[in-house]
């Protein structure tokens, strides 16, 4: 079991950066697959970006492709979310996420792939 905590979030201006962290407790990190949804109020969480455990693929959302980077450090237990070119429609919580399922490559657009998320941190852009 892995336990996760999200930072970097905050306010930024359109076409500005961020990067968003997720630090991972647990001595296994390397065996979860991780991944970033995010929230807009009022609606479902959304698939943003994942990565599997061997930092062999990544995986990216139409919305966020060429503009979001997603990277791992096993050796640190972290995940990295680089957000470049932000646009007030990215305004979100933001969750960290991992899982081990073994459908992962198939499933991994879904919620219901990842057993351990973050509290999420709130990203906003301003027109």
């Amino acid at each position: 079991q892995v336990h996760l905590v999200e930072s970097g979030g905050g306010l930024v201006q359109a076409g500005g950066s961020l990067r968003l962290s997720c630090a991972a407790s647990g001595r296994t990190f390397s065996n979860y697959a991780m991944a970033w949804f995010r929230q807009a109020p009022g609606k479902e969480r959304d698939f943003v970006a994942a990565i599997n455990w061997n930092v062999g693929s990544t995986y990216y959302a139409d919305s966020v492709k060429d503009r979001f980077t997603v990277s791992r450090d096993n050796i640190k237990n972290t995940v990295t979310l680089q957000m470049n070119s932000l646009k007030p429609e990215d305004t979100a919580v933001y969750y960290c996420a991992a899982g081990r399922s073994p459908s992962y490559r198939v499933y991994y657009k879904t919620t219901g792939t990842y057993d351990t998320w973050g509290q999420g941190t709130q990203v906003t852009v301003l027109t």
